[in-house]
């Protein structure tokens, strides 16, 4: 007897340096399920080693962006630490995707909730479609999104994190770009045009350059003003004298386009 082999649940697709990967669970909303987490994080450890990718677009198929965390996975779990393993897992594959090298642009285009709520908090950019819709409702079934407040409260200001965890109650794609949930709001039919057209301006600067102002970003939120700004001297300085930052300035200075360096590779 041969074995059945499951379609991927993670797609990717690779176009001008933007890695799009597509969760592609539709008849279950895109509920992270510990395999479906597995496969998202696989697929964005082998885009961290891709020199070629410079941005990388997350989307979804299907009715719904993604659910959020599995229900009948998590009932089904036999104890505490079943449960903790799988919480650790989702929290690793946030944890990557803010370290990820690239930056990444959530295209949002319909209900993204509780863990997929926490998902779009953790890009490092989102754009929506009108039809879209954010919420952590997991107070209304006794269960509080704790984890999903870590990436909400790090992307938004702290009373609309709370209302939004404390109610349970969606927001339209445009209430979540007043809040700094989502970058942009664009009707439906352009989402894709839309994203992948702000994915071609950020793959067009210098991938060393970005890669250098994600992490130098991610850091500072954590230091004081005087230790923000000690850093940042020190990352700019540093910066300042890698290669894409001499052959950008010699570009500028000479009326040329600039050839950037690959990560870790020759022009």
């Amino acid at each position: 007897m041969t074995g059945t082999t499951q379609p991927p649940l993670v797609r990717r697709h690779d176009v001008d340096h933007v890695a799009t990967l597509t969760l592609d669970r539709p008849e279950a909303r895109n509920a992270l399920s510990l395999a479906l987490l597995e496969e998202l994080g696989d697929a964005f450890a082998s885009v961290h080693r891709d020199p070629s990718v410079h941005v990388v677009v997350l989307a979804a198929e299907g009715p719904a962006w993604c659910a959020g965390h599995d229900l009948r996975e998590l009932a089904g779990l036999p104890d505490e630490a079943a449960r903790l393993a799988l919480f650790q897992r989702c929290s690793d594959l946030m944890v990557a995707i803010a370290t990820l090298r690239q930056p990444v642009i959530a295209q949002v285009h319909a209900m993204a909730t509780a863990a997929g709520c926490q998902l779009v908090a953790t890009c490092d950019l989102a754009v929506a479609g009108e039809s879209a819709r954010f919420a952590t409702p997991g107070v209304g079934i006794g269960l509080f999104c704790t984890t999903p407040m870590v990436a909400l409260s790090r992307a938004v200001a702290p009373k609309h994190a709370m209302e939004l965890l404390l109610t349970g109650d969606p927001i339209g794609a445009h209430e979540a770009a007043r809040i700094g949930l989502v970058n942009r709001v664009v009707p439906d039919g352009l989402l894709a045009a839309a994203t992948a057209e702000l994915a071609a301006t950020i793959a067009a600067r210098s991938p060393d350059a970005v890669a250098v102002g994600k992490a130098a970003g991610a850091r500072q939120r954590g230091l004081s003003l005087v230790d923000a700004y000690a850093d940042a001297s020190r990352v700019m300085a540093e910066n300042l004298g890698r290669p894409d930052a001499v052959e950008g300035i010699d570009a500028f200075l000479h009326k040329r386009p600039p050839r950037w360096t690959e990560p870790g590779g020759a022009p």
